[in-house]
């Protein structure tokens, strides 16, 4: 990366953020309300595919007409973030759900979740960021 502050990631650098952590945030509506859930996940095929139990998290997944989902990372000297919006779908064909197992995704919880829901992006954008002091912003007149 260059030193500038923030820096526009493109979409092959966004995907492959985004395929090197496993924890990110869905956000969904409910009865019009937003809704944010944690979800263990992985980039398939630039897809993110998550694992659900019955509730909220699965209803409102698939009966909105847009999710947004967001992962992100950093250390002490820099960060990133990815956000994405798209459709999110219960898999339930015997071929989409064989291709689900094969991302070998295991719920972090002792709690069984037997569905899985895929969200294909219709937009993806990142940003990577360069941490460092404020700016000065007294500048002298000469």
């Amino acid at each position: 990366m260059n030193d500038e502050p923030i820096t526009l990631l493109s979409v092959d650098e966004s995907w492959e953020r985004l395929g090197s952590v496993s924890l990110g945030r869905l956000v969904t509506t409910f009865a019009g309300e937003p809704e944010i859930f944690p979800v263990n996940y992985v980039a398939q095929d630039r897809t993110i595919l998550f694992r659900t139990a019955e509730g909220t998290k699965l209803f409102s997944a698939i009966a909105s007409n847009t999710v947004v989902f967001e992962a992100d990372d950093h250390n002490a000297d820099e960060g990133w973030s990815v956000i994405l919006r798209g459709r999110a779908r219960l898999l339930k064909t015997d071929a989409d759900i064989q291709q689900a197992e094969r991302a070998q995704l295991r719920p972090w919880l002792a709690t069984r979740k037997p569905h899985f829901v895929r969200v294909t992006p219709t937009e993806i954008s990142g940003r990577h960021f360069n941490f460092g002091p404020e700016p000065d912003c007294h500048e002298t007149v000469a």
